[in-house]
């Protein structure tokens, strides 16, 4: 089982802070850590976060969350800089007051997810592509550098039947919002069902699970995802922020980052 720290760009928000993390978080054993995106965060939000009991995004106006790459190209070039080990994790979306600032339609945005990933997918797979599609169209052009790996892997995240449908249909990943084991069971079952019914084998989709109340007990944990199936836990870079916040990376590394890798 592969782990990943998520949301580190959050805790690492300077060059030097989070070049000390990466380095951190590989030197024990994490397979690859993670930014998540929200381009502002309202004031008044009505939008329910679809991930939260009372339905309010965990997160306060002034929390940091520093733009990740998002681009075609400069997922490329990032792809390139690091010798192939780019992964892009995407969801549609469920803030529409964060659309409504950015002039973006919140309806049709799935569709529109979905059309520019097959642009970029188009761009990324050799010279002289054009895509035409309904909100993106572009006649025969090039662009370079090109990705180190075939096509940067896409993870799609959510829990409606829609996600559920989009990583069958388009995804390398599934990144469901429920960390619950009982939960996330349910999920799970739901994505094979989708992918037998499409004719697709749902051992090619690597689940991605949230590690959230597994950290009360996480080797215990490890053992609960390693038995639904999961190919790599997310573990919140949150634990590790503050004071002493790289030592208590290291003995997670130790402790917990070993088990799941064995």
């Amino acid at each position: 089982m592969k782990v990943g720290l998520a949301f580190a760009s959050s805790i690492g928000i300077d060059g030097p802070d989070a070049l000390q993390i990466c380095r951190r978080a590989e030197a024990v054993g994490f397979e690859s850590v993670w930014g998540g995106e929200h381009v502002i965060l309202p004031d008044a939000i009505a939008s329910a976060y679809p991930y939260s009991v009372d339905g309010k995004i965990p997160a306060q106006p002034d929390t940091p969350i520093p733009d990740p790459l998002i681009l075609a190209k400069e997922l490329a070039t990032l792809d390139r800089l690091s010798g192939g080990r780019v992964e892009l994790g995407l969801g549609v979306g469920w803030m529409r007051e964060e659309f409504d600032a950015l002039g973006v339609p919140w309806e049709r945005r799935g569709a529109r997810n979905d059309e520019y990933i097959a642009a970029m997918r188009a761009l990324w797979a050799g010279p002289h592509a054009e895509f035409h599609g309904e909100f993106v169209d572009f006649a025969p052009a090039t662009c370079s550098p090109r990705p180190v790996q075939k096509s940067i892997p896409i993870l799609v995240g959510g829990d409606t039947d829609a996600a559920i449908s989009r990583a069958v249909r388009i995804a390398d990943g599934y990144f469901p919002g429920e960390g619950d084991a009982v939960r996330l069971g349910k999920l799970i079952a739901r994505l094979h069902a989708a992918a037998e019914r499409a004719d697709r084998d749902p051992s090619s989709i690597e689940i991605n699970a949230m590690f959230g109340t597994q950290m009360a007990d996480p080797v215990a944990g490890v053992e609960e995802m390693k038995a639904l199936g999961v190919g790599r836990i997310m573990v919140p870079a949150f634990f590790f922020a503050g004071p002493g916040g790289l030592d208590r990376l290291s003995d997670f590394g130790e402790r917990v980052v070993t088990a799941a890798r064995g």
